[in-house]
Formats: structure tokens, sequence, C-alpha cells
């Protein structure tokens, strides 16, 4: 069971320190008008908004981190209460027996005992992956883990913002080109999606946090390695009617917003890997591609 808000001040001593970096209050263009991108998420119109100052994670929250917190509390998160997650096809041995496919993305299996401690199912455990970010968690198991720490899931706004690290207009969080001079920037799929990952940028699957460079505000992989929960409810509809000073997000809603990508985007299918698209999945779905960072106020 996950813990309460008085079991949450009982064991506060054992919270993490967290990396995090300070926002100034200010204003910056969100989204995009990028004929590119998909229209059906909600990317546009490209809007000013203004925002007080917050702080936000310099990471992801890792496996480490997240173990932490689950040794404290005794949170069991939805996938390891269900028994079942989704995990990539292409990370699953060859025999791996069969199992369940998403019908719009058979690329996903569902497989019996993935979760958090076990990215691949059983077979698999995170002891070399410390500090990689934790995956298999749910938007109810950011949100625990928020109440647990003090902190709470940026906004959508919070978060572009902060990703960006002052570049407005921008795809990436280092300007317009996806590689620099032959560069990798960010962990994503290399190679033909879904059956050949040539893993050029040296990574198949997640990657450690602050692997790659961090942008110009101290931030970490704001594209690209896993998809980041956001407080929001989803609505493609908000940018046209968002207010510009702090948008919370749609009032309800069926799914909550994720940003930033995941080493499984491709621009074949998911040109996604920018820090103005966005994407959704309801709020008790865990994959093996979502984590989550935290913000204060």
């Amino acid at each position: 069971m996950a813990a309460g808000p008085a079991d949450a001040h009982a064991v506060a001593d054992s919270r993490p320190t967290m990396d995090v970096v300070q926002v100034p209050a200010g204003s910056f263009v969100m989204g995009t008008d990028d004929p590119r991108g998909y229209a059906e998420d909600g990317e546009g119109p490209a809007h000013r908004v203004t925002l007080d100052a917050f702080s936000i994670g310099a990471h992801t929250v890792t496996n480490a981190a997240f173990a932490t917190f689950v040794e404290a509390t005794g949170h069991r998160t939805t996938a390891e209460r269900l028994g079942t997650s989704f995990v990539f096809g292409g990370l699953l041995p060859d025999d791996f027996p069969p199992t369940r496919g998403v019908v719009s993305a058979p690329w996903w299996r569902e497989v019996e005992g993935a979760d958090w401690r076990h990215p691949e199912g059983t077979h698999s455990d995170v002891s070399d992956r410390a500090d990689h970010p934790v995956v298999h968690v749910s938007w109810l198991d950011a949100v625990a883990y928020c109440t647990w720490s003090g902190t709470r899931l940026p906004t959508e706004a919070e978060w572009e913002c902060a990703a960006r690290g002052g570049r407005d207009q921008q795809h990436f969080p280092w300007g317009e080109e996806r590689e620099p001079a032959g560069e990798h920037r960010m962990n994503v799929f290399q190679g033909r999606f879904p059956p050949e990952n040539t893993a050029d940028d040296g990574w198949v699957g997640t990657c450690p946090v602050g692997t790659y460079p961090a942008n110009d505000l101290g931030l970490f992989e704001t594209t690209g390695n896993v998809w980041e929960w956001c407080a929001d409810w989803f609505d493609p509809t908000y940018y046209g009617r968002s207010p510009q000073h702090s948008p919370p997000g749609p009032d309800d809603g069926e799914a909550r917003v994720m940003r930033g990508g995941s080493y499984l985007c491709h621009d074949s299918y998911c040109w996604r890997y920018r820090v103005d698209a966005r994407s959704a999945n309801t709020p008790d779905s865990s994959t093996g591609n979502i984590g989550f960072r935290v913000a204060s106020t």
C-alpha cells in the first residue's frame, strides 16, 4: 500500500537529496506550428506563456531514488499490483514466449512480472541500472513519489519552459538540428524501426541520467530516453484556450500529458523527441519507456 501523508512525514529523513534547477519567472513561446508535427496531439498554436519561478529536477527520477522511496513506504506500483506491464519486443530474448501485443503498436508486448525492478520481465533486474531512469511507473506512482518527497509533478508549461533551456521556437534543447555536426545529443532509436536498432548513439533501451550534455538551464535528457509524466490532463484543443499565465491544464480528462519522447522514438512513426511535442496516456498506464522528474514551487 502506498504511504499516506502521515506516513510520508514519518519517513522524511530517508528522502533522497535531489539535484534541482531553479527556473526564474519569465515568459516563453510554447508549442509549435511546424506542419511536420502532429495536429492530433494539439502541438499548436504556438503561444506565449508566462510562469512564476519554480524548480525542477535536473534529471528524471532514477531507479536508486525510487528504490529509496519504496523501501521507506512499501509502495507497490500499478504494474506490481496488476502483475504485468508493457515491454518493447526488441528488448526481449529471441526465445521469449509469445504474449499479447498492442493492436496499433505490435512492438509492445505485455509481459508478466515486468515492473520497475524487472524492466524486461522476471529474467531482468536493475542491479546495474541504479542511475538509469525508473520506468514502468504510472502517473499514480509518480504522484505517490512526489507526495513522499515533498515535491510535485511539473505542469506541462513548466516542463516545456525548463526543457527548452531558454531557446524559443527551437525543436531541441540545443537548437534545430537533431545531430549537429553528426553528434548524438539524445537517446533515440536509430536504424529501421522496429526490427533493427543500430544503437549508433551507444544505447539500446534507457541510458544513465546525465549521459548527454545538459541544456542551458542545467537539465539533462529532456528529449529522448524516457517519456516524462506531467501534472496536466491532456486535451488536444487546450492550447487554443489556455490562459497566458501559468496554465494549469484542463479541468478533467481521461489521460495525462507526457513529454520528451523516449529511446523508442523514430522519425518514421514518432517524431516526438522534441521539446514542443506532446503525448498522453491514462494515469494507470505503465510501460518500459515512461518515467518522470519532479518539480516544486
